[in-house]
């Protein structure tokens, strides 16, 4: 084709429309097919698709057939995602966070924990290795009341040395928990108690802190609740709901499980809802609710000095925070950590996702 026909041919697309974009796009297709034909020195030279693309690029549509394909890739992609959701609250064996009742002694309130190692299903059909107390990850949610006194008992049935520290209690030194500062570690095959009287309220954990990286992330860790003797307002909530992430050997979990297997928050409409988060992982969090706004109540079972509002909480390693949600907005609202590589990829949401179900 010669170097005219080219040029007529885009004048002639140019002329077909007055709307501005298509005339900007077409200015600049007009500028290089110009360009293409004073470098070309014979028909020879000039390439008829040249046009064909430059048509293309001003109608912006995409062939038929590119189409067919985006669509059929669509449809697979959506069909991942809409599986996990119906999916959701997916049965799993073996639940964490049980509440562990005390044994009772002269007034003393024994709780006994056996690490070991155990199978675990974090979502279906994926069964991981996990270190354990009690068989469960987490391990047992234990609950006294600030005053109390308390001996917790651990049996040591792993192939290596371990320990417990109670995160957030300002106990006696050496019911501290730290191998070679405050004890010696606990080698396999052996017991040690921890015995103290509980010094200060909250929402706390307890988690090994030997070769910690390693146990904490396959699962020794668990929430340890302390009633205070003096309730304020938000310690009477309708439901009350530890969350403990973790980030360790099992991905990115919510109290031991990834989505669709991890289990929904449920509410009633007109409900406070009382969330306690606990950060077992090595990596921050930042939460995030849909539909209704968080309120701040305590920084590491502290009460803050004035209560604060937000949607997205940032949840950093060994932080506790609690807050308040007046669930007055009826429906089923996703929840999840908002670093999105942590909750959802092109297979669907997985990870560090749930849902508050707040029931009309």
């Amino acid at each position: 084709m010669s170097d005219k026909s080219m040029l007529d041919r885009t004048t002639a697309l140019l002329e077909k429309t007055t709307d501005r974009r298509h005339f900007l796009r077409n200015s600049a297709l007009t500028a290089l097919v110009a360009g293409v034909g004073t470098a070309c020195n014979s028909a020879a030279d000039a390439r008829p698709p040249v046009v064909a693309q430059a048509g293309a690029a001003t109608s912006g549509a995409m062939g038929a057939h590119d189409a067919v394909k985006a669509v059929s890739a669509a449809d697979a992609m959506d069909a991942m995602h809409e599986k996990g959701i119906k999916a959701f609250p997916a049965k799993t064996a073996g639940k964490g966070n049980q509440v562990l009742a005390p044994r009772i002694e002269k007034g003393i309130k024994i709780f006994e924990l056996t690490a070991s190692k155990i199978q675990w299903e974090t979502e279906p059909g994926h069964m991981v290795e996990a270190w354990a107390y009690n068989e469960q990850v987490p391990g047992p949610q234990i609950r006294v009341r600030e005053g109390d006194r308390v001996r917790l008992v651990l049996h040591n049935n792993l192939p290596e040395s371990t320990a417990i520290h109670c995160h957030g209690l300002e106990l006696p030194n050496d019911q501290d928990g730290v191998p070679f500062i405050t004890q010696q570690p606990v080698k396999p095959g052996e017991s040690y108690t921890y015995e103290f009287t509980v010094p200060n309220a909250g929402s706390h954990m307890y988690h090994s802190h030997h070769n910690s990286a390693k146990q904490v992330g396959l699962g020794l860790l668990g929430a340890l609740i302390v009633e205070p003797k003096v309730k304020a307002a938000y310690d009477r909530p309708d439901v009350d709901q530890v969350l403990i992430l973790n980030d360790g050997a099992h991905g990115y979990t919510f109290n031991g499980k990834s989505f669709p297997a991890t289990e929904p928050i449920v509410a009633k409409l007109g409900q406070k809802l009382r969330i306690r988060f606990m950060n077992e992982g090595m990596m921050i969090h930042p939460m995030h609710l849909h539909g209704m706004h968080m309120t701040v109540v305590t920084k590491d079972g502290w009460p803050v000095p004035a209560p604060w509002r937000c949607d997205t909480l940032n949840i950093a390693p060994g932080e506790r925070w609690d807050v308040i949600v007046n669930c007055n907005n009826p429906g089923t609202w996703a929840f999840h950590c908002h670093i999105l590589p942590h909750a959802e990829s092109e297979h669907g949401m997985f990870g560090m996702v749930t849902a508050l179900v707040v029931q009309a």
